[in-house]
């Protein structure tokens, strides 16, 4: 695949969990991604030396989502690096879990900044400088309609992504750019796993008919398919990944 043809993408919080399983996914379809992380270079930098070790390519972009610029800081970054970007992955989020009447307003802030707000400035500057027929994959989270006690401050801000999503997808269909969010189920990885028991992490896992927790190549191989040419129909939906959970 030479330079002119090579698809490229953005991942947010790419360099662990399910950005890296779709970082690793996404350099063996032969896309170039630019890996965005706020801390731990040490991860990026070993992924981004394994995916091009195995013929890949990618570049490592240390950037706070909490920061307005960030979006633009993104795309400049893959534009100079790969001439383009034709896929932006909305992955990185934060959960605080606590009761509504225990939720603190900086916990509150802290989440509507990273699971929404940066979301939105992702989405709008993916509007304005995607390539025509590209694709903006947002993440919402299979708690959107579990309704659970703890989740309302991330569920809320989950909801109002699907929202976006929907929306964004009708405004860009012009220019065949598609426009979905994933919504996975528990996943093992350290955002789930932190702050809970082994005994709640079992818990969670027997909700589904399988028994156990989702693991990030179960995402990443959903979201490769919706990057992919043959989800070009698939426009405007909200996917639950969660093993039957919902």
């Amino acid at each position: 695949m030479t330079n002119q043809t090579q698809r490229v993408a953005i991942v947010t919080g790419g360099s662990r969990g399910i950005g890296a399983a779709i970082a690793r996914r996404f350099a063996r379809d032969g896309i170039a991604v630019a890996i965005n992380y706020a801390s731990g270079r040490a991860a990026a930098d070993e992924l981004v030396a394994a995916i091009e070790a195995a013929g890949g390519r990618a570049i490592a972009v240390q950037a706070d989502l909490a920061d307005p610029a960030t979006p633009a800081r993104l795309f400049e970054a893959a534009e100079r690096a790969f001439g383009g970007v034709d896929i932006v992955v909305n992955n990185a989020g934060i959960m605080e879990l606590a009761s509504l009447a225990e939720v603190t307003d900086a916990a509150f802030a802290r989440q509507i900044s990273i699971n929404l707000e940066s979301v939105f400035r992702s989405m709008r500057e993916a509007a304005r400088r995607l390539r025509d027929g590209g694709r903006i994959i947002n993440f919402s989270s299979s708690v959107v309609g579990l309704y659970q006690p703890g989740y309302a401050v991330y569920a809320a801000t989950k909801a109002a992504v699907e929202a976006m999503t929907h929306i964004l997808a009708k405004e860009l269909g012009s220019r065949r750019i598609t426009v979905n969010a994933v919504a996975p189920g528990p996943v093992e990885t350290r955002l789930f796993l932190e702050g809970k028991t082994e005994q709640q992490v079992r818990a969670i896992a027997g909700m589904n008919p399988f028994g156990r927790l989702g693991q990030p190549d179960d995402i990443a191989g959903l979201v490769a398919f919706l990057a992919g040419a043959d989800s070009g129909w698939v426009n405007g939906q909200i996917i639950r990944a969660n093993g039957g959970v919902i």
